[in-house]
C-alpha cells in the first residue's frame, strides 16, 4: 500500500506545481510581451540504500514558450513593439541587464524611459532618462528623438537609442522576474537588425481558451491522486480487517 500511496501523493504534489505554473500563465493573458512558461511531467525512480523500487511524478519548466503574441495598434507613441524576433534590453533591480518584448513604455517622475513592469530601459549607455520635451519619436532603429520645449515643429533632436538585441533563442532563460537572460549570464551587443513598431504593443502569448482546459484536466488530474489515496487508506483498513479475523 505504501507504494500506492507514495504515488499518489506525489503526484497530487505535482499536479499542484504545474497547476500554479498554468494559473501565472493565465493570470498573464493580458500583459504585454509575456510569454508563457511550459510545463510537463515526467517519472523519475527514488534512489537511495539498495534497489530503486520507488517513482515519483515530477512537474518540470522544461523552457519557455518564444512564440509571438499578437499585434495591437495603440497610436501611443510611447508603445513599441519589436518586428519579428529580438528584444528590447533593460535593467534589472540588481543593476544586471535583461531582455522583455514588454513596449509598454512611460516615463517616471525623474525623466526615466521604464517599462510598464518599472525596469529601466537600456541605451547607449546606460538607463535612458529623456529631458523635457512636446513631441517624441521613436525610429525603427530604436532611435528616440524629441522635439525640445519651445522648439519649432520640424526641430527634432536625437538624444538616445534603445538598446535591441537578438540572442539565440536556446541561449535564453526566464527568470522569476518574467525578464529573459542569457545561460551563461553574458551581456549580448546590440544588434542593427532589430527593428521596431511604433505605436503598437505585443500582446501575450497565452491562449486562455487553452490555458483553462488545461487548468480543468490538471483539476480532474488532483481529484484522481486523490481518490488514488483514499483506495489505499481503504484497501489498508481492509487488509487490517482480515488480519483481526485471522
Amino acid at each position: 500500500m505504501d507504494k500506492m500511496l507514495y504515488i499518489a501523493m506525489s503526484g497530487a504534489k505535482q499536479t499542484t506545481l504545474a497547476q500554479a505554473i498554468n494559473t501565472n500563465n493565465l493570470a498573464n493573458v493580458s500583459t504585454a510581451g509575456f510569454k508563457a512558461d511550459l510545463a510537463q511531467f515526467r517519472a523519475m525512480p527514488v534512489f537511495g540504500a539498495g534497489m530503486p523500487t520507488r517513482v515519483y511524478a515530477m512537474a518540470e519548466r522544461p523552457g519557455v514558450d518564444m512564440n509571438t503574441g499578437a499585434l495591437t495598434t495603440t497610436g501611443n507613441e510611447l508603445d513599441v513593439a519589436v518586428r519579428g524576433e529580438g528584444w528590447l534590453a533593460v535593467q534589472t533591480a540588481d543593476g544586471g541587464e535583461a531582455y522583455t518584448r514588454a513596449g509598454d513604455l512611460r516615463l517616471d517622475s525623474a525623466g526615466m524611459l521604464v517599462t510598464g513592469a518599472g525596469h529601466p530601459v537600456l541605451g547607449n549607455g546606460g538607463p535612458i532618462a529623456l529631458p523635457p520635451f512636446e513631441k517624441l519619436e521613436i525610429g525603427t532603429d530604436g532611435t528616440l528623438s524629441i522635439r525640445p520645449v519651445g522648439q519649432a515643429p520640424n526641430v527634432l533632436a536625437e538624444v538616445d537609442r534603445i538598446k535591441l538585441v537578438n540572442p539565440p533563442a536556446g541561449d535564453l532563460t526566464k527568470g522569476q522576474d518574467g525578464l529573459v537572460r542569457r545561460m551563461d549570464g553574458t551581456i549580448e551587443p546590440p544588434d542593427a537588425q532589430v527593428q521596431l513598431i511604433s505605436g503598437a504593443l505585443e500582446g501575450s502569448n497565452v491562449s486562455a481558451v487553452e490555458a483553462m482546459v488545461n487548468m480543468i484536466s490538471l483539476s480532474r488530474q488532483y481529484e484522481a491522486q486523490l481518490k488514488m489515496m483514499e483506495t489505499a487508506k481503504d484497501n489498508d483498513a481492509a487488509s487490517d480487517q482480515l488480519l483481526r479475523m485471522a
